[in-house]
């Protein structure tokens, strides 16, 4: 059995930050789209979030999962291509010319579980500062509830005030709110994430012996990207209705009341809400985040050889 390498989680964390730094804004119109109230489609989306809160509100949140998401994909492609390694050689397929795919499978429904413990309260806590124009209501809060929502100001000062007020009303449980969903939107999410990837970058290369090309790795991982982010839509809506739910006001409580509310309320098109620039946030997102991953990847093997 081989041992773990580490150049894969460093990979990993530099890729997450250039896929933060492309991808925020979209994420932020997304968010706006899924959770928030009045924002039409896409396009006045933007029109508004512009006009009311200038280029700023397109990068709020942004501080707290460039950080952490550095850290999230560092698990997350360390441990894909870690396991999927160890897979290989439990299942003696590593020496197969093309990917196989079942150890790509697992690897990635593995990515998928261990994914919602570290992005659970990072996820949480980026919705919640994103949707700041939404405050609670006031008419529909106790008058102890009032007073603590004015003791918070009902909005966060930032990504430490707003995991301070989380877990001083709800917790240590309260960082995972949605996680439910998120494993159902994850699991999924990962297998039609990885796997478009890993065969496409292999299609890709015309000689299968050599590592793809810098365009082979962009094309595909945004690709990959567009196809698992427009998929995985239905669960992320209800994921960030969850995690958008004031602290004080709550609407749902869990995903099946969610997902029942949701419906009686919007018809089934709610659940789609977003899906366009999810599919479009997806493609630079990700072949930002592939292409760093594995230019990073390459540079980290070099550097060890010449040493």
């Amino acid at each position: 059995m081989g041992r773990v390498q580490i150049d894969d989680f460093l990979a990993g964390c530099l890729g997450g930050a250039a896929s933060v730094i492309v991808g925020h804004p979209l994420d932020t119109v997304k968010a706006r789209l899924q959770a928030g109230q009045g924002y039409g489609n896409t396009f006045n989306c933007i029109l508004r979030i512009y006009r009311n809160e200038s280029v700023a509100g397109f990068y709020k949140g942004m501080s707290f999962p460039l950080a952490s998401i550095a850290i999230y994909n560092s698990v997350v492609f360390g441990v894909f291509s870690n396991s999927q390694r160890f897979i290989s050689q439990l299942r003696n397929t590593n020496r197969k010319k093309s990917p196989d795919l079942i150890d790509v499978t697992l690897a990635s429904m593995l990515v998928g579980w261990v994914s919602v413990g570290i992005g659970g309260p990072v996820d949480l806590v980026k919705i919640k500062l994103q949707m700041q124009t939404q405050p609670a209501n006031p008419e529909s809060l106790s008058i102890p509830q009032k007073s603590t929502l004015l003791h918070y100001q009902a909005t966060f000062r930032g990504p430490i005030h707003c995991i301070y007020c989380i877990l001083q009303k709800d917790g240590f449980t309260g960082m995972y709110r949605g996680a439910g969903a998120m494993l159902l939107r994850d699991v999924p999410g990962y297998c039609m994430y990885f796997i478009p990837y890993t065969y496409l970058c292999h299609w890709l290369t015309w000689d299968h012996h050599s590592a793809p090309s810098a365009l082979s790795v962009w094309l595909a991982g945004g690709i990959a990207g567009a196809i698992s982010w427009g998929t995985a839509t239905p669960m992320d809506v209800v994921k960030s209705r969850l995690q958008a739910d004031s602290l004080y006001d709550r609407k749902y409580n869990g995903v099946k009341d969610c997902i029942s509310k949701s419906y009686q309320n919007e018809g089934l098109q709610v659940f789609f809400r977003g899906i366009t620039v999810n599919a479009i946030r997806g493609f630079p997102m990700s072949a930002a985040l592939f292409l760093t991953y594995e230019l990073s990847l390459k540079a980290l093997k070099t550097n060890r050889q010449s040493d």
